[in-house]
C-alpha cells in the first residue's frame, strides 16, 4: 500500500512525516510530494496544514492542479482522505481568517475565530485537551473516550451537518475537533504531537 503525504509547502511537516512513518513500521509506503501523478496512483492521502486557511489554499493553488487532483482523488474516486488541522478546515466552502476565502467545499460549512468570551480563553488554542467521542468513527478503534490530543488553533470547523462530526474538545465552547465524511477523515488536534495515542489514530487510518 502506498500512502502519500502532500507536501504543498505549508510550513514545517517533519513530525508528521516522522509519525506516519514510525506507524507504517515499513509495512506501509510513506511517500512526500506534490507530484501530481504520485499522488493520483496513491490508495491514501494526507493533507496537513499549517498557518492560516488563506496561506494554505493559496499555496495549494500556486500548484498547477493540485485541487483539482484532489478532488478527483477524494470525491469522485473516493479514495481515503486525512486532514490534519488546517487540513480539515480547508475542507469547508469558506474560512474567515484574514479575509474570506474559499475552502474546497467537500464538507459543507465555515471556519471561523474561536469565540474567546471577552479574552477569558487564550488564543490560540495550545496543548493537550481531552476529546469527547460523539460517534463511532473508524480512526477512532481502540481509542478511549476523553483521551487526550494536542491541539494548536484560533480557529474552529462548524459544519453545517452535524452528522458529519466525530469527536469534539471543550474550550470556551464545544468545538469540533473530528469529522468523518464517507471516505474524508479530519482532525484538528494533531496525531502527530499527541503521543501513543495520536500513533494509533495514525495506524487506524493506515489500517482502513
Amino acid at each position: 500500500m502506498n500512502v502519500t503525504i502532500v507536501d504543498y509547502n505549508s510550513g514545517n511537516i517533519s513530525s508528521v512525516i516522522n509519525s506516519f512513518k514510525e506507524a507504517a513500521k515499513d509495512k506501509v509506503k510513506i511517500e512526500v510530494t506534490s507530484n501530481l501523478n504520485k499522488i493520483k496512483s496513491s490508495d491514501k492521502l494526507v493533507l496537513p496544514g499549517q498557518g492560516s486557511f488563506k496561506s494554505c489554499v493559496d499555496a495549494l493553488s500556486s500548484i498547477n492542479g493540485l485541487i483539482e487532483t484532489l478532488n478527483e482523488f477524494a470525491i469522485i474516486n473516493k479514495k481515503p482522505l486525512l486532514g490534519i488541522c488546517v487540513g480539515l478546515q480547508m475542507f469547508a466552502d469558506l474560512g474567515y481568517e484574514e479575509i474570506e476565502t474559499k475552502g474546497l467545499g467537500w464538507i459543507s460549512g465555515k471556519v471561523s475565530k474561536i469565540d474567546n468570551q471577552n479574552n477569558k480563553f487564550k488564543l490560540p488554542h495550545i496543548g493537550w485537551n481531552d476529546i469527547k467521542i460523539i460517534k463511532e468513527s473508524r480512526i477512532f478503534k481502540d481509542i478511549e473516550n476523553k483521551s487526550h490530543m494536542y491541539f494548536v488553533h484560533s480557529y474552529e470547523f462548524i459544519p453545517d451537518d452535524k452528522s458529519t462530526i466525530s469527536a469534539t474538545t471543550e474550550y470556551s465552547s464545544n468545538i469540533v475537533c473530528s469529522v468523518e465524511k464517507e471516505n474524508i477523515f479530519g482532525t484538528q488536534f494533531h496525531p502527530e504531537k499527541s503521543d501513543r495515542i495520536g500513533l494509533k489514530l495514525i495506524e487506524n487510518f493506515l489500517n482502513l
